[in-house]
């Protein structure tokens, strides 16, 4: 059900330190709310939503002001997902988490954390726990157009918009989307754009992502990704997030090859090399491999490649070599980066 509201935006009651997801410094004292200083203004759209088939957690945001991933995402993995927003009180993020974790509904967090609030009026809110439970607050003094819409497993929430068709297409455009959790969430914050987004602009966004694995550390993160300030923010999110998934290719690369899975580890190297076609180091580690493999014409095409643009990329394998990371590899590495 959506619900709008009059305000949503700039400094007042601003919790203490800016932190976000979970690993952060937190704040020097855990009272649920109120009485702390400054403000910082993030008037803005997100969206906070469960992957219930990986159990992944996320939160996804775009506004016009300085590094918004410091102050609206902060997740916990196996636990929830909060965003806060508008004038900015982190408490809402931090001490939500620890209520979450501690038993409490979305609902009931939710409630306690306003409860506590001196000025509710200014602040939005979106909770989601790792059952699917979600709650979504929007101050009567937010800046118009604002609201919020929630649904199993997802908030969408949005102040100082450009008109109140846009967190109703965030939604939309979640439930829409195909693909992983992260591609639905970047979705979302493209509908939003679409409908004209933030009505100051655009400066700042942030995608973190956390596991659902059932082994998962509380500081486990699959991707935290910020851009602090940029003209198309939208736009270096998308160009970070295939860059991540390069480096989580790699990544199985190296896993695949220390299990002695050579066919495998290839294939991760070409998806890695796909989707980070410009990244030397991704290009020097699978010159590596290639050359191993036995295509050593390739493998020293895609290690002359690396160099042109990293002319130590040499001098990287010969150091891991030192430090004991390429056993029984020095006659491959000395073959592969001879230039004589």
């Amino acid at each position: 059900m959506a619900r709008t509201c009059r305000n949503c935006s700039a400094p007042r009651h601003f919790g203490n330190t800016p932190i976000g997801p979970s690993g952060r410094s937190p704040p020097a004292r855990l009272a649920l709310l109120p009485d702390a200083g400054h403000a910082v203004a993030t008037v803005t759209y997100s969206i906070v939503a469960l992957d219930p088939a990986t159990g992944e957690l996320g939160v996804a945001v775009q506004t016009r002001w300085l590094g918004v991933g410091a102050l609206v995402p902060w997740l916990r993995p196996g636990v929830g997902a909060i965003a806060t927003q508008s004038f900015v009180d982190t408490r809402y993020g931090f001490s939500g988490i620890e209520l979450l974790a501690a038993g409490r509904t979305p609902q009931d967090a939710l409630a306690e954390l306003l409860a506590a609030d001196s000025d509710p009026g200014v602040r939005q809110v979106g909770m989601v726990d790792a059952a699917g439970r979600s709650a979504a607050h929007t101050g009567a003094d937010c800046v118009v157009a604002a609201g919020h819409l929630t649904g199993h497993g997802v908030t969408v929430q949005a102040n100082m918009m450009e008109r109140p068709t846009v967190w109703p297409a965030m939604l939309a455009a979640f439930e829409g989307t195909s693909g992983d959790l992260a591609d639905r969430l970047v979705a979302a914050l493209r509908a939003a754009e679409a409908e004209g987004g933030d009505v100051r602009g655009r400066q700042s966004a942030a995608l973190v992502v956390v596991p659902g694995r059932a082994d998962a550390h509380p500081w486990d993160i699959r991707y935290d990704i910020r851009i602090d300030d940029a003209r198309a923010p939208l736009d270096e999110l998308d160009r970070l997030l295939a860059l991540n998934r390069g480096y989580e290719a790699l990544d199985g690369a190296f896993e695949a090859l220390a299990v002695g899975e050579t066919a495998a580890a290839l294939a991760f190297f070409e998806r890695a090399a796909a989707l980070a076609p410009d990244d030397d180091q991704i290009r020097l580690w699978q010159s590596l491999a290639v050359f191993d493999s036995g295509d050593e014409e390739r493998g020293r095409r895609l290690y002359r490649s690396a160099l042109a643009i990293e002319p130590r990329s040499g001098e990287h394998l010969r150091r891991f070599l030192a430090a004991g990371q390429l056993p029984g590899r020095e006659k491959l590495v000395a073959r592969l980066t001879d230039e004589g």
